[in-house]
């Protein structure tokens, strides 16, 4: 547990972090733009994710950051995502699902999905199988799933998936 010990140099690295705008994303963001990766804040919120490109950017002297709109709460919005991200970017040499929403009143997706669920395990599912063949194509390349111990405490009614 900890900080990571390695000092790999990231550059000519395109890596996607879900939720880059704040906590372990960002915190993930400015890690990997100070070792020179070119890093892709896929946010919900447009405004946060320009305050923690600025901030990133800032603190790590590395230009090469990029915001692109992603709600994992909407498979319009990931699909949408999925589709620039393939027609724009050449490479995704590491994707990291981290984005995730806890301890919220009980709220559905767009599909009718519980928000949780849907955003912490679907969103993620989805745009993972929807950038696999770029993530292929990018080999030898990465998956990060961000996770916590939360888990533990919950409970998952499978009859009420949606």
């Amino acid at each position: 547990w900890g900080r990571c010990k390695s000092k790999r140099n990231m550059k000519n690295k395109t890596v996607v972090i879900t939720g880059a705008n704040c906590g372990l994303g960002k915190a993930t963001a400015l890690e990997l733009a100070q070792r020179g990766a070119r890093v892709i804040l896929a946010c919900r919120d447009p405004e946060k994710a320009q305050k923690a490109l600025i901030d990133v950017r800032s603190r790590s002297n590395n230009g090469v950051l990029k915001i692109m709109e992603l709600d994992l709460s909407s498979f319009d919005s990931i699909n949408n995502f999925a589709k620039e991200f393939v027609r724009s970017e050449e490479q995704l040499d590491v994707l990291i699902n981290n984005a995730g929403v806890f301890q919220c009143p009980f709220m559905t997706t767009k599909e009718g999905f519980e928000m949780q669920f849907g955003v912490n395990h679907l969103g993620h599912f989805l745009l993972t199988k929807l950038l696999l063949e770029k993530l292929k194509q990018s080999a030898p390349s990465r998956i990060v799933v961000v996770s916590s111990a939360l888990y533990k405490t919950g409970c998952l009614n499978f009859e009420t998936l949606n």
